[in-house]
């Protein structure tokens, strides 16, 4: 899962949120530079992905696409499944995505201080190319390929990921829809190990 999915798995507790998307962040095991709910934040992505990494359907659309991208294939689905989250956002959430990725780019700012650095560095560009809201499209979604196959210096050929997306929609938006029950399942359990 991406960015807009461990958001929205830590539901409307601000801290929790933000611990759960500053998490690929921050290194170790020793969170007490933080307060308590965002380190049970970042805690909960932690379980989010190796529950997600071992999960049978999320493998099933890693070999739709592994042919092709090999060990990049995890990354790739991730980003799809942020896109089917987005794109039929309000099957999950009541708020409009619109206003539910302001709120939380201004819940960033308002804890600007305690983000690692690089957060600090890229939240002023994420906000900037609104990335949450980028999902919901393929266009969107596109850009975002785009940039990360520079990043790679194009050895994972990400920039053709969309059209493997298109090529697969509804067995992979089949997938994710299958899964989020799992996880949201999975989720609510492991929330309530955390005392939170």
């Amino acid at each position: 899962m991406n960015y807009l999915a461990h958001i929205y798995l830590s539901k409307n507790d601000k801290e929790i949120r933000i611990g759960n998307f500053i998490a690929d962040s921050v290194r170790g095991k020793d969170f007490s530079m933080f307060p308590d709910r965002v380190a049970k934040g970042i805690i909960l992505h932690r379980h989010i992905d190796t529950f997600t990494d071992q999960h049978l359907i999320v493998r099933q659309s890693k070999d739709r696409i592994r042919k092709k991208y090999g060990h990049w294939s995890g990354v790739i689905v991730d980003i799809y499944y942020d896109h089917f989250l987005a794109a039929n956002w309000s099957r999950y959430h009541q708020e409009p995505l619109r206003e539910y990725v302001q709120t939380f780019y201004n819940d960033l700012l308002e804890h600007y201080t305690i983000l690692p650095e690089r957060v600090q560095r890229f939240l002023p560009i994420m906000i900037e190319q609104n990335w949450l809201r980028s999902y919901e499209t393929i266009e969107g979604i596109s850009t975002i390929f785009r940039q990360m196959n520079l990043r790679t210096k194009g050895k994972s050929n990400m920039d053709l990921a969309p059209s493997d997306l298109i090529a697969n929609y509804k067995d992979l938006e089949s997938d994710f829809h299958l899964f989020m029950k799992d996880l949201e399942s999975f989720v609510k359990i492991k929330t309530k190990d955390l005392i939170i």
